[in-house]
């Protein structure tokens, strides 16, 4: 029960990494606003999850959308202590030349300007409060580039970058900022990185690249994000934190 106290606002959480760091925050005490582009899917999640949960609409790509989110966690919480940023899409694997303008620029602004407009959110509350602490999902891509990705990869590179310069920016309102970075997992992005249908030779291919030879799971970044979101990583920040079976390595 580490976040016993604690209250959270997670983006992405109906389905995936999401919704494995929104159901393990719960399990570790949190009260956790479930905050997804499909609010029926977050409303199910939330239903699930118990009285400790509420569902709420976002668009991550959407500064209002992200500002209204967050006031109305603090409505019904009475404060917000941690963000996750876990919202993300990514252009299908595919010559770098091949993706258009309009899936560029969508991909940056979901996966790069939802940390700026959270930022802008949380921010404010977190100085009135005396501290808080902001979880980007970055990715093993933005380390260890794959091939066909080149985008996406930009894209992840960015929120690695950013966690470190806020991190820094926000350490004297102690304002912790961390990063995750999973390794591939079996979420509903699995085809789009892969470029090519789930089967079990395309994963044995995969796995081959991971020395402990399996993708990630929601619940290894569940665990992850509730460690760094705790106070027993109260000295943690910066950290882009690699939950990959040593794939990076």
């Amino acid at each position: 029960m580490r976040l016993t106290g604690k209250t959270a606002l997670v983006t992405g959480a109906a389905s995936g990494f999401g919704l494995g760091i929104a159901s393990t925050m719960l399990a570790e005490g949190a009260r956790v606003a479930f905050a997804d582009l499909n609010i029926g899917a977050a409303e199910a999640a939330a239903a699930k999850a118990g009285e400790n949960a509420i569902a709420l609409p976002i668009d991550v790509a959407d500064g209002a959308s992200v500002s209204s989110a967050f006031e109305a966690a603090l409505s019904a919480f009475g404060q917000v202590d941690i963000a996750i940023n876990n919202a993300g899409i990514s252009h299908k694997n595919q010559p770098v030349l091949d993706v258009d303008y309009e899936t560029f620029q969508r991909i940056y602004r979901v996966n790069v300007d939802s940390i700026y407009h959270m930022t802008q959110a949380a921010v404010p509350h977190w100085r009135t409060i005396g501290g808080g602490v902001m979880i980007n999902v970055g990715s093993t891509a933005a380390i260890r580039p794959r091939p066909g990705l080149t985008w996406y990869n930009g894209t992840k590179g960015a929120v690695h970058t950013l966690t470190k310069s806020l991190a820094l920016d926000f350490a004297p309102d102690n304002i912790r900022v961390c990063a995750l970075a999973p390794v591939l997992g079996a979420t509903g992005l699995m085809e789009t990185f892969m470029g090519r249908p789930d089967s079990e030779e395309a994963r044995a291919a995969f796995l081959a690249t991971v020395p402990l030879g399996r993708l990630s799971t929601p619940e290894d970044v569940g665990r992850a994000a509730a460690f760094l979101a705790s106070d027993e990583a109260a000295f943690l920040t910066g950290v882009i934190l690699e939950v990959d079976g040593g794939r990076t390595i």
